[in-house]
């Protein structure tokens, strides 16, 4: 008999080379095995979400496992935070055996960093951008991005289908930093990067409202800029409720804290 578990984790980017397990290299989802298999006494694998690429920070990434004997929870999210560097278990619960941490996902939300004022200590986690940004136009820009699209001019490398929806886009000032956020059904390789980097363009009147046009519903591929991946985070990832809840009943089941 297995458990399945779901974690929700935070990252930082700059010590991996992306989510994904590779040969040779520090990944987030290598060393979330190393520490889960050690406590399950066997080779044990995770699957997440979706991938982040490398450098590219998580504040509530998700991914499911199973083990081959019952922990409860809060005894298992201990037990890992102590086996790891550079990544935090935030919560921990039991879900049904047929529970998986991508198909079930609802949607996502993607926070992207933006600042006008440089630090060493921010290179790693915002782009740096010492011109004056038209907020304004960017978040007209946002509004065509909205809905069911087919975002293949906003995607790297070639897939079967580039159909997907976009939510929700907030563009706001906090001091000198911009934060841009989306909310979405699904994401694909370098799309955020790529939709900041529309945005950022047309922020800088470097191409109008036009051009967003043109991008989107285009089969003809239109080169766009992307976004370096120190500035994004994945904020947010989002299930049912209902999805989340194994052998326990869920007016007694408590989340790990």
């Amino acid at each position: 008999m297995s458990y399945r578990y779901l974690i929700f984790f935070e990252y930082d980017g700059s010590h991996f080379n992306g989510f994904q397990r590779q040969k040779d290299k520090a990944s987030v989802q290598q060393k979330l095995e190393e520490a889960i298999s050690e406590i399950n006494k066997e080779k044990t694998f995770i699957k997440g979400s979706g991938r982040t690429d490398a450098l590219v920070h998580a504040i509530n990434q998700a991914a499911h496992f199973d083990l081959n004997f019952f922990l409860p929870a809060d005894k298992l999210k201990y037990m890992l935070n102590k086996r790891l560097e550079h990544i935090y278990i935030t919560r921990c619960i039991e879900v049904k055996n047929n529970f998986h941490a991508r198909f079930n996902v609802r949607s996502k939300v993607y926070l992207y960093k933006i600042t006008t004022k440089r630090s060493a200590f921010t290179d790693d986690y915002k782009w740096y951008i010492p011109y004056k940004l038209d907020l304004k136009l960017m978040k007209k820009a946002s509004k065509i991005l909205l809905g069911y699209h087919n975002f293949q001019n906003f995607v790297s490398g070639k897939r079967d289908n580039y159909n997907s929806a976009i939510y929700k886009i907030k563009i706001f000032r906090k001091k000198e930093e911009i934060n841009i956020i989306f909310v979405g059904k699904c994401f694909y390789k370098y799309m955020v990067r790529h939709l900041v980097g529309a945005l950022v363009d047309v922020g800088l009147n470097k191409k109008d409202l036009k051009y967003i046009e043109e991008l989107i519903n285009c089969n003809k591929k239109i080169s766009s800029s992307i976004a370096p991946a120190e500035g994004l985070y994945l904020k947010k990832v989002i299930y049912e409720k209902g999805d989340l809840y194994g052998k326990y009943n869920k007016k007694d089941y408590k989340f790990s804290k």
